[in-house]
C-alpha cells in the first residue's frame, strides 16, 4: 500500500516574512553593516517558529502549494486532507503501478472547506479509483495569508513569540513552547474525533 505523504511544492518568500516586525519586538537596532547577518537569523527563527506552530496547529500559516500523495481514499466520497484551511484544489492525478498519469477533470471533485477538516469531495456519486498498486496525487493551495498584514492576529503574535524565544535561545524540543504561545494557538488546533478518516 502506498503511504500517504506530504511535500510543499512552494515556501513562503522571504519578502513575506516579518522580520522587520521580529527585530521591533526583540528591540534590535537597525541600520548597520551586519543587518545582512542579522536578518539572516531573524528568518531562521521565524521559518522555525512557524514550522513549530504549523505541526501543532494542522494549518499552514503562509499560503502556499503542497502535494499530497495517497494509496487509498478516506472515503469512496471524500478524501480529507492534512492540512489547513485550504484555499483551492489545484489538481488531481491517478497514476497507475506503470507510473502513467491521468489527469481527472475539475468537474469531478470539488472542495469542501472547513477551517480543521478539509477535504476533496466527488461531485458525483463517488471519487475515481486509485488504480491497485498506484497512487493519487493531489495538488493544493492552503494557507491563512499571502502576506504578513493579514495573517490572523493571534496567530501573528504567537509567531513573534515563538521567534523571539528561539532567537533568545530560550526553547528546545524537548520543552515545547512557551505557555503564552500555547494560549494563543490552542483555538487553531484541530479536533481529532475517534473514527475520523485519515
Amino acid at each position: 500500500m502506498i503511504p500517504m505523504m506530504m511535500v510543499e511544492l512552494t515556501s513562503a518568500q522571504s519578502g513575506v516574512l516579518p522580520i522587520a516586525e521580529l527585530a521591533d519586538h526583540l528591540r534590535l537596532s537597525r541600520g548597520f553593516t551586519d543587518d545582512a547577518d542579522q536578518d539572516a537569523r531573524l528568518e531562521s527563527c521565524l521559518r522555525a517558529a512557524a514550522s513549530a506552530i504549523e505541526a501543532r496547529t494542522g494549518k499552514a500559516l503562509f499560503r502556499r502549494r503542497f502535494l499530497l500523495t495517497i494509496g487509498h481514499w478516506s472515503t469512496d466520497q471524500a478524501h480529507r486532507l492534512p492540512i489547513a484551511p485550504v484555499a483551492a484544489i489545484d489538481s488531481l492525478t491517478l497514476i497507475n503501478r506503470s507510473g502513467a498519469e491521468t489527469v481527472i477533470d475539475p468537474a469531478a471533485y470539488h472542495l469542501q472547506e472547513d477551517a480543521h477538516r478539509p477535504q476533496l469531495i466527488a461531485t458525483g456519486m463517488r471519487l475515481p479509483p486509485i488504480p491497485t498498486g498506484g497512487s493519487a496525487e493531489i495538488a493544493f493551495t492552503a494557507g491563512f495569508a499571502d502576506d504578513w498584514p493579514v495573517m490572523p492576529a493571534d496567530l501573528s503574535q504567537a509567531l513573534l513569540l515563538l521567534a523571539g524565544e528561539f532567537y533568545g535561545q530560550n526553547v528546545n524540543a524537548d520543552e515545547g513552547i512557551p505557555f503564552a504561545v500555547s494560549v494563543l494557538i490552542e483555538p487553531h488546533r484541530s479536533v481529532r474525533l475517534r473514527g475520523a478518516g485519515a
